[in-house]
């Protein structure tokens, strides 16, 4: 992810946390043993409440609108019991509100930097909603996607796993002890250093079409890709492949024909990931519009 995909994405989460603390009643009791706290309101000398109002707390409106937000929030079904408890939450937001602000909470250092900060998170989420219109994803897009990704699959598929340590020294003691019968997944969990360590080194099903090409070894660098065709089933690599920094030890733990899902199970994903490439995309195009007029000084 570049410098200004994460700046979006930080963006974008600033702005739900902000949406969360103003939708959303702060507590709601989802551990069923304990208490639920009760707010008593004192008579209102207003009379009934109109239509649209759920509670009036000094004077202070609560809407229905408010409350069917914050249950909507919840993703949970609403019960009477539910409703209820949610609104004396609101209830009791309102009264925290009012006790800050009656004692000026509202010009503390604290509270005003918190105040323009969701102030400019608002403006900017405003601003790249106008300004980012990312081209439209047609359904010949989502299935020119499908194809190409169809076309860099081979007759059959493997089933890997890999033992990823940091030294030779490790390498050949796993190389050593797989020789020896001991459990590949085994010492994949003792001496592994990658992500699938904890799985006993289990990976992901992988086409590769042949011959292999680079660029075209579904996201695999090719040392291990090249590792990986020349294995039978249930074979292991005799010697470490060395990435980098890193020595892999693999095995094919199985081999099939290749399974290509049917379109219409996967378009669905793929139409996300196209949408999710057209916004980023778009976005660039704005701030590389905006570079050419800015003077900025790093």
């Amino acid at each position: 992810m570049n410098h200004l995909q994460a700046s979006l994405k930080a963006s974008l989460a600033c702005l739900a946390a902000a949406a969360l603390t103003t939708t959303a009643p702060m507590a709601v009791a989802a551990n069923k043993s304990q208490p639920e706290a009760k707010v008593t309101s004192k008579p209102a000398a207003e009379g009934a409440l109109p239509a649209g109002v759920v509670a009036r707390v000094n004077g202070v409106a609560i809407s229905e609108e408010q409350l069917q937000q914050a249950l909507k929030a919840l993703n949970t079904p609403e019960t009477p019991v539910l409703r209820e408890s949610v609104k004396n939450q609101l209830i009791a937001r309102e009264l925290f509100r009012q006790a800050a602000e009656k004692r000026n909470y509202d010009v503390r250092p604290g509270v005003k930097a918190a105040m323009e900060q969701a102030k400019t998170t608002a403006m900017m989420q405003e601003y790249l909603r106008d300004a980012v219109k990312p081209q439209p994803v047609s359904e010949a897009d989502v299935r020119a996607k499908f194809d190409a990704i169809v076309a860099t699959l081979g007759e059959f598929e493997i089933k890997p796993s890999a033992i990823v340590v940091k030294d030779a020294a490790a390498a050949q003691t796993v190389l050593e002890q797989l020789r020896k019968g001991t459990d590949f997944a085994q010492l994949a969990r003792q001496y592994g250093q990658g992500p699938s360590a904890a799985q006993g080194g289990a990976l992901n099903w992988v086409s590769f079409k042949l011959p292999l090409k680079e660029g075209n070894t579904q996201n695999w660098p090719m040392p291990l890709a090249q590792a990986l065709t020349q294995l039978p089933e249930g074979g292991v690599a005799p010697a470490p492949v060395q990435l980098g920094d890193s020595f892999w030890i693999l095995r094919v733990d199985a081999k099939r024909p290749t399974q290509v899902p049917p379109y219409d199970q996967i378009k669905g994903p793929l139409r996300a990931q196209l949408e999710q490439l057209a916004l980023q995309k778009a976005t660039e195009q704005v701030v590389v519009e905006l570079m050419k007029s800015a003077r900025i000084q790093q």
